[in-house]
C-alpha cells in the first residue's frame, strides 16, 4: 500500500505537490481557475486578523471577509482560547443521548439577542442545511396540508438539491432536481407576492403556501428589500398563516451595521431566521435556524415528533462547534460588531463614492451597508471587443462573460500588484465585493481604498489586456 500522508507531511508539501494532488484527487479545473487570479501560486503559512502571511513571507490584506465567514477575522484569540479550553478538558462532543450544556446555553443566548419570541433553535452544520431545516419546519408546521413555498427571483440559499431549488441564480446553467412546489416572485415587489399568494389556494379556498423565503439584503447581488416590502410581507404572512423565513446567513452578526439586517426595522420579526458563516467565528462549521416559539412547538414539540428534527444530522450541535459559536456571539456583542461595521462604513462608503466619481467610465455604481459593499463595473471599453476575440468561443457564450472578465481583471491586479485579496460574486451583475472583516482597522480600510484607486487608474484596457495575456484561457 502507498504510504499515507501525516499531518506533519502536509506542512512540508510544496505548492507544486499540492497542485498535483488537487488535480489527481480534488478537481484539476479548480487549480486552473484559482491560479488565473494569481491566487494559489503560493501556500499560506499563517493568518491573523485581516492579514494572510504566505510561506514566501508575502503579506496579503484579506478584504474578502471569508465571503461572510470571517467577521471576527482570521484566528481571533478569544475563539482560539475557547476551543483550546474545550480540548484540554477533554470535553465530550456528541450529545445524542446526553444533554449538552453548550447547546442549551447557545439556544438561550440567541433567544436573548433576537427580537420577539424567536426562542427555539436548531444547530446543523451549514447554511444550506439551516435553510432546508427551516423550510422543513414550515412544512411540518402546516402538517403537510400546504404544498407551495415561495422564493424570490434574486436569491442565494445554498447548493444542495433543496436549497439549490430555492436559489434564484443558476451559476452553471446545469439543472438539478429540486423540492416540489417552488414558486417565484420578484425581489422587493410586494404586489408580485400578493398576486402569487392570492392565486395559490386549496380546493377549500385556503392558502396553499406554507412558507415564503427572502434575504432582507441579498449579499450575492447587493440588492436590498425596502422596509415597506418586509413589513408588507410580515402582514401578508400573518393574515394567511404563512411561515415567513429570513435568510441572514451572510449578513448576520453585525456585517451591515445592525446585529442582523432586518433588526434595523423595529418590531419586525420573521417566523424563522437562518444564520451561519461568521456564527462559527471563522473556526467552526455551524449554522442555526431560530424559530418563533408557536411555530416550532406546533411542528415538533410533542412526544411523537420531538426527535424528528434532531435526528436529521449526525453532527448537530457538536460540543466544540457550539462552544466556538458561543464565544463568537459573545465577542460580536461585547466588541459591538454592528458599531465596528458602521465605523468601517464611515471610511469605506465616502471612499468608494470618491473613486466612482473619479472613474465614471469604469465604475457604474456602488451600493451597500456597513462592511458589505459591491462595486459594479461598466461592461467595458471598445478594447473589450478585441480582447474577446483572443479567448475561446465557448467562454464568450456566458451572458455575463464581459462583466466577469472586467471584474476579474481588477481582482487580479489588486492581488498581484498590491497584495489585496478580493472577490466577485457569481450571481447577479458580478460586482467586485468589498467586504472586510469587522476587525479591520481604519488604516487598513484606507490602504485598500488607495490600492483600488491605483488599480483603476491604470484603465480598463491595460487591466484587461494584461489579464487575458496572463491566463484567461483557463477561466470558466
Amino acid at each position: 500500500m502507498t504510504a499515507l500522508y501525516s499531518v506533519d507531511d502536509c506542512e512540508s508539501l510544496t505548492t507544486k505537490q499540492v497542485h498535483g494532488l488537487y488535480k489527481d484527487h480534488v478537481n484539476k479545473s479548480q487549480v486552473s481557475l484559482m491560479t488565473s487570479f494569481g491566487f494559489g501560486q503560493e501556500l499560506v503559512e499563517s493568518a491573523e486578523g485581516v492579514w494572510i502571511t504566505q510561506r514566501d513571507g508575502r503579506r496579503v490584506l484579506d478584504f474578502t471577509g471569508g465571503v461572510g465567514v470571517l467577521n471576527h477575522g482570521h484566528n481571533h484569540p478569544r475563539i482560539l482560547a475557547a476551543r483550546q479550553r474545550f480540548q484540554e478538558r477533554k470535553s465530550m462532543e456528541v450529545h445524542k443521548t446526553y444533554f449538552s450544556p453548550y447547546v442549551a446555553a447557545l439556544g438561550h443566548n440567541l433567544a436573548e439577542l433576537l427580537p420577539g419570541d424567536l426562542n427555539m433553535s436548531f444547530f446543523p452544520n451549514s447554511g444550506a442545511e439551516a435553510v432546508e431545516g427551516a423550510v422543513k419546519l414550515a412544512y411540518k408546521y402546516h402538517g403537510g396540508r400546504r404544498s407551495r413555498v415561495l422564493r424570490s427571483d434574486i436569491s442565494f440559499h445554498g447548493k444542495l438539491l433543496g436549497s439549490g431549488s430555492l436559489t434564484g441564480q443558476n451559476q452553471s446553467g446545469f439543472q438539478f432536481p429540486g423540492i416540489p412546489g417552488v414558486e417565484i416572485f420578484r425581489y422587493g415587489d410586494l404586489d408580485s407576492v400578493r398576486t402569487l399568494v392570492a392565486g395559490l389556494r386549496t380546493g377549500k379556498g385556503e392558502s396553499d403556501v406554507y412558507a415564503i423565503l427572502i434575504e432582507p439584503l441579498s449579499a450575492s447581488t447587493m440588492n436590498e428589500c425596502s422596509e415597506e416590502f418586509l413589513r408588507g410581507l410580515r402582514e401578508l404572512c400573518t393574515a394567511e398563516d404563512i411561515v415567513l423565513l429570513f435568510d441572514e446567513i451572510y449578513t448576520g452578526w453585525g456585517k451591515t451595521g445592525t446585529l442582523f439586517h432586518f433588526m434595523r426595522y423595529e418590531g419586525l420579526v420573521p417566523d424563522i431566521l437562518t444564520t451561519s458563516k461568521s456564527f462559527g467565528g471563522g473556526k467552526s462549521s455551524i449554522s442555526a435556524f431560530v424559530a418563533r416559539e408557536p411555530v416550532f412547538r406546533t411542528a415538533y414539540d410533542n412526544l411523537t415528533d420531538a426527535l424528528l428534527q434532531s435526528t436529521s444530522t449526525t453532527y448537530y450541535g457538536f460540543g466544540e462547534e457550539a462552544v466556538t459559536a458561543i464565544e463568537a456571539v459573545n465577542v460580536a456583542v461585547e466588541d459591538d460588531y454592528p458599531a465596528r461595521a458602521r465605523d468601517i462604513e464611515r471610511i469605506l462608503a465616502p471612499g468608494l463614492a470618491r473613486i466612482a466619481k473619479e472613474y465614471p467610465d469604469v465604475v457604474a455604481e456602488v451600493r451597500g451597508h456597513g462592511a458589505l459593499h459591491g462595486v459594479f463595473l461598466h461592461k467595458g471599453p471598445k478594447v473589450l471587443e478585441l480582447v474577446t476575440k483572443l479567448v475561446p468561443g465557448a467562454m464568450t457564450k456566458d451572458p455575463r462573460f464581459r462583466t466577469k472578465l472586467i471584474t476579474s481583471s481588477v481582482v487580479n491586479a489588486l492581488y498581484r500588484d498590491h497584495g489585496v485579496y478580493t472577490y466577485y460574486t457569481l450571481n447577479g451583475e458580478n460586482p467586485l465585493m468589498v467586504a472586510p472583516s469587522l476587525v479591520a482597522e481604519p488604516h487598513e480600510v484606507e490602504f485598500f481604498l488607495d490600492c483600488l484607486d491605483k488599480t483603476l487608474a491604470q484603465g480598463l484596457p491595460r487591466l484587461l489586456t494584461r489579464f487575458v495575456k496572463e491566463k484567461v484561457s483557463s477561466l470558466w
